[in-house]
């Protein structure tokens, strides 16, 4: 969950990888997972659809006790609200997503507004920054 997610644990990334267009989702789930290399599309095994991943420099070390890289990966349920809009969580988000456009390499990302099932709040209409409803 994003709020167990460190600035520790994020100090190696060097890229986000996204898999579909995330401008046109309201939020993405984000999980750090122990996978096997510091790049590559990592296997998925939730439900769902993995829309996004993590690629660590090679100065991140693996874990001595598993050898695993610690990697963030981004991902949508099939009840979420891209493609049940009138469900869960029209009107709000589940405890691990948050809002793509707030995310980059070692940084965390964070809910908005707009992740939370509501508009986009008055200071971004404010700053004239329009996102997609």
């Amino acid at each position: 969950m994003s709020s167990l997610i460190s600035e520790n644990d994020l100090k190696h990334e060097t890229d986000i990888v996204w898999l579909e267009d995330v401008s046109r989702l309201d939020y993405v789930r984000q999980s750090l997972d122990r996978l096997p290399t510091r790049s590559g599309k990592p296997a998925y095994h939730r439900d769902g659809r993995m829309v996004g991943y993590a690629i660590l420099s090679t100065n991140a070390k693996a874990s001595r006790a598993s050898g695993t890289f610690r990697r963030r990966v981004f991902w949508v349920l099939p009840h979420d609200r891209d493609t049940a809009p009138d469900g869960l969580y029209a009107g709000s988000a589940p405890a691990e997503a948050i809002d793509p456009r707030t995310l980059a390499p070692t940084v965390k990302g964070r809910k908005t507004e707009r992740s939370e099932g509501g508009p986009p709040s008055s200071a971004m209409q404010e700053l004239g920054i329009t996102l997609p409803l």
